[in-house]
């Protein structure tokens, strides 16, 4: 299994991808992009990546694909940074994997490749949130090394605050 750059070879797996997440909220955030013109998606994780035409509020980030056999199964998406309204709700890290493939350890596999990019990089206290309802997010956030930082709430939801620090 592979963490990959999103890139036109896998364009029939990312729509199929799409469908099947079919009206649940997508995360990570890219997944709501169009993706109907393959190439302008591909081009605007890239610009992404590089921090390039960012909305207002937004960080640079990787979108990564988790592939198996040619096959994507999980999307992460990986903020390189932290401003001061992600760092309180939003997080390093967000993540997501294919319905089908749900329940087979996948997420922690995940999220173990997402922290690590961000270690390679220098980050060394990852900010991890999820909604405390979540329990699959909170136990692989737990099973990744992440220790609860605090709670707050957004509107009637109570999000959580993980961290996982870099052990060198």
């Amino acid at each position: 299994m592979n963490l990959v750059t999103p890139n036109p070879a896998l364009h029939n797996s990312y729509c199929s991808y799409i469908e099947e997440l079919g009206s649940e909220e997508r995360y990570p955030f890219p997944l709501d992009f169009d993706y109907s013109d393959f190439t302008s998606l591909l081009t605007r994780l890239e610009e992404f990546a590089n921090g390039i035409n960012l909305p207002q509020g937004y960080v640079p980030s990787s979108t990564l694909w988790l592939v198996e056999n040619d096959e994507i199964v999980g999307v992460t998406n990986i903020r390189h940074s932290l401003n001061d309204d992600i760092k309180e709700c939003g997080g390093h890290i967000g993540l997501s994997i294919r319905p089908s493939m749900r329940g087979q350890g996948l997420g922690k596999t995940l999220m173990a490749k997402s922290i690590a990019f961000l270690h390679e990089r220098g980050v060394n206290h990852v900010h991890i949130h999820c909604y405390k309802d979540n329990a699959a997010s909170g136990n692989t956030i737990l099973a990744c090394g992440g220790v609860l930082d605090s709670e707050l709430f957004v509107g009637d939801k109570c999000v959580q605050r993980y961290i996982v620090e870099h052990k060198s």
